[in-house]
């Protein structure tokens, strides 16, 4: 057993979840097997963001499988924080018996936990985000309401088939409308990608309304800008909302609080703090 505290109360409440849900004859509870079996298929596309949002979802239902899957998956991560996490995780999973968590920490050594703020009751979680503690896109996006989450999963999906970051197409999407396909701004600019008529033409779109040709586009913009700016994600992102020609006057990001409140939004919610501009 791994003597951490907090480890033995969620293996507890994840347990105790897993009692009251109706679980199948055999296997997993078909909810469960759903959401690895989604998770696995985000894993191969290399969507690793939607991965983990599954991942976390099955765990908190009690699946010992997906505290390994997610586990996993951050130590695959780059960022200290999530090689903690993994730790934990599999921590949990190898302490309720999963062999391959067990192989796996052989190599790995606990040295404090860092539990995923998905795995943890909402109410915790946003005293944790407030705190700025695992304040993670993938969380983010699981949070919301049910026709804004379907929109989220367009973009993804689309970002994707168009050889967009994901991670970047969720972040602009998010900061310029919250995934509403409804929105409009004072400027007239339209839909989740937020649209202003010039673009909207320029890129092929017919009804910045439409979701999807508001996608389409948003997302044809982001890999003009990608390719225009040899891949400079601070660049991209000041263009996108102040426009290619503004950011190549100014040689980056233009002198307006505006534009600068911005970026460090989406850069933030793309993963990390975003640089200092």
């Amino acid at each position: 057993m791994f003597p951490f505290p907090i480890i033995r109360l969620l293996c507890c409440l994840l347990l105790a979840g897993a009692a009251a849900a109706a679980w199948a004859q055999e296997g997993e509870a078909p909810v469960v097997a759903g959401l690895l079996e989604a998770g696995q298929a985000a894993e191969r596309r290399h969507a690793l963001a939607a991965a983990e949002v599954r991942y976390c979802a099955a765990a908190r239902l009690g699946s010992v499988e997906s505290q390994y899957r997610l586990g996993r998956l951050y130590l695959g991560m780059a960022y200290a924080s999530r090689n903690r996490e993994a730790r934990t995780l599999l921590a949990m999973a190898a302490s309720q018996g999963h062999g391959a968590a067990q192989g796996l920490m052989d190599n790995q050594s606990v040295d404090g936990e860092a539990v995923p703020a998905c795995l943890i009751h909402a109410t915790d979680a946003q005293a944790l985000l407030a705190q700025g503690i695992g304040a993670d896109q993938g969380l983010a996006v699981a949070r919301l309401a049910p026709d804004r989450l379907r929109i989220a999963r367009l973009v993804e999906e689309l970002a994707h088939r168009h050889g967009v970051d994901p991670r970047l197409a969720l972040a602009i999407a998010r900061v310029e409308s919250n995934f509403d396909p409804s929105a409009v701004s004072a400027r007239n600019a339209l839909g989740v990608m937020q649209l202003i008529p010039a673009t909207a033409a320029r890129f092929g779109v017919r009804d910045p309304l439409d979701p999807t040709q508001n996608v389409k586009g948003g997302l044809a913009y982001l890999r003009w800008l990608m390719a225009t700016f040899d891949g400079d994600l601070v660049k991209v992102v000041a263009a996108y909302n102040a426009g290619e020609g503004n950011v190549q006057r100014h040689g980056g990001v233009p002198p307006s609080s505006e534009t600068r409140d911005y970026v460090r939004k989406v850069l933030g919610f793309h993963g990390g703090d975003g640089p200092e501009v």
